[in-house]
């Protein structure tokens, strides 16, 4: 499965824009990933591990159930301002317009990539997304 181009499609559906695709899945890389066509889900459930309002979400969207919404202002602090200004600058819309896609597809981009246990096996399963999570507060 290919997360970045499952993200740039339902980025595409959501935001609403004409944009390339490619500049897209490159913009999105950038953002979520290293710039060179990975994105790092497992860092980002690490990272929103950290929180209790944030890991109660990321729980959600990698269990099997119904996956919780994520704010545009949550995502936009997660993911930092100016990232969120930069990948929406990079794909031609205002940031909240790009923060509220991205909230729409990040829950669905991990919770596909999380499918079969794949995401959760690559931190350790929860307990590892935990304990990556509290080695960043360290």
């Amino acid at each position: 499965m290919d997360i970045l181009a499952m993200g740039t499609q339902l980025l595409k559906d959501n935001l609403g824009v004409d944009v390339d695709p490619n500049t897209l899945s490159s913009a999105l890389s950038s953002l979520m990933g290293d710039g060179q066509g990975n994105v790092d889900l497992a860092g980002l459930a690490a990272k929103m591990g950290q929180s209790g309002e944030l890991g109660a979400l990321v729980n959600s969207w990698l269990g099997d159930g119904a996956n919780a919404s994520i704010s545009a202002d949550s995502l936009k602090s997660l993911l930092g301002e100016s990232g969120v200004t930069n990948f929406a600058n990079a794909i031609g819309t205002d940031p909240n317009t790009a923060a509220q896609g991205l909230a729409d597809a990040v829950p669905q981009m991990m919770d596909k990539a999380s499918s079969g246990g794949s995401l959760l096996d690559s931190v350790g399963g929860l307990s590892g997304l935990m304990g990556a999570a509290k080695s960043l507060l360290s």
